[in-house]
């Protein structure tokens, strides 16, 4: 079976077909990367240090968004979720693992994305997200909300440091 039969499981490069690519956790490192390094560049050298600081910041950026969408692995989530939502107190007897199974990848994809943020300061981006989604439908934020907590909460321990100061 050759690299374009396998499907995504090597998170494959849209462009360059490169395993292990995970363009939105760079794209978001990136981002943040590059505003807090103009920031600090301006300060310190002014409109060229902005645009210097905005380049360095931007590539630190985006290796940290990489590195941190590399260290969440979907599969791995999502069968410790499979196998463990049952144990949880929102989980109600008659709802499948699919029922839940949106809310735990909204948690583990939005740590991704918080930017060292806390899940209660990023809990209302999370809400607007999940509300402007397909899965507003079949359950409501305050439904899906422990469920992302827990995602969250799990990919947050598994990270060096306590990036948030929240203790985990």
């Amino acid at each position: 079976m050759d690299d374009h039969t396998r499907g995504n499981d090597a998170n494959r490069d849209p462009l360059t077909g490169t395993a292990g690519s995970h363009p939105v956790g760079t794209g978001v490192g990136a981002a943040g990367g590059g505003v807090a390094g103009a920031a600090a560049g301006a300060v310190v050298g002014g409109p060229i240090g902005a645009v210097v600081g905005g380049a360095v910041g931007a590539v630190v950026g985006g290796l940290t968004g990489k590195g941190v969408a590399e260290a969440i692995d979907p599969t791995v989530e999502d069968a410790y979720w499979r196998d463990n939502y049952k144990s949880r107190p929102y989980a109600t007897g008659a709802a499948s693992y699919d029922t839940y199974q949106p809310a735990y990848r909204h948690g583990w994809e939005s740590y991704g994305r918080a930017d060292g943020r806390s899940f209660d300061e990023a809990e209302p981006d999370m809400r607007n997200e999940w509300e402007d989604s397909k899965h507003s439908a079949n359950m409501k934020w305050d439904d899906a909300k422990g469920a992302t907590r827990d995602a969250w909460h799990r990919v947050e321990r598994a990270m060096p440091g306590d990036a948030d100061g929240d203790g985990r």
